[in-house]
């Protein structure tokens, strides 16, 4: 059996749902966050956009959290304010950060959910793996519509998606532990 046909336990399945559930519950809250101070924003209605489908993303890993049994990471507490709070602290910085935010959540996303994919196997795993499979490249698009709308070009780029991305690293490293 290879790397990649191995059969994953469900600690494996859970720490994968729970974690998942974790970074959605958060971007929902970053959006959140964005949008509360972009009211009059000509990015609002793309913001919202993409909030809701976070939202969608989120129902989707609450229902197998609960389908399996598994319970959210002790630190849901935070993400909930965390996630808010970055949010607002990058739409203060003006729109170009709001979507500097998402560019630099996206690129972690999609890279954490192609580990999953590549740790997930046909035979056990497909819906999962197709679940997660769609809900990275809706993540992608997100990206690409940040970058579409001039996030590259906010002020203090490297330091806003460093900074995130950091975040990000961080709360999945966590969120995987319990």
């Amino acid at each position: 059996m290879t790397r990649s046909e191995k059969m994953l336990t469900q600690p494996n399945i859970d720490r994968i749902i729970r974690v998942n559930q974790a970074g959605e519950h958060g971007a929902t809250r970053i959006y959140a966050g964005q949008l509360a101070v972009l009211k009059n924003s000509t990015i609002r209605s793309t913001l919202k956009e993409m909030e809701a489908q976070e939202i969608e993303h989120l129902k989707v890993f609450n229902e197998l959290a609960v389908e399996h049994s598994i319970s959210p990471t002790i630190f849901q507490p935070i993400w909930h304010v965390g996630g808010y709070l970055l949010g607002t602290a990058t739409a203060l910085l003006g729109e170009k950060a709001a979507h500097a935010c998402t560019i630099a959540v996206e690129e972690v996303i999609a890279d954490h959910y192609q580990k999953q994919l590549d740790e997930l196997s046909d035979a056990q795993n497909g819906e999962l793996k197709a679940t997660i499979a769609r809900i990275r490249e809706e993540e992608i698009a997100h990206k690409d519509h940040a970058i579409d709308e001039g996030g590259l070009q906010a002020p203090a780029y490297e330091t806003i998606t460093a900074t995130v991305k950091f975040i990000c690293k961080t709360a999945i490293w966590l969120s995987k532990r319990v």
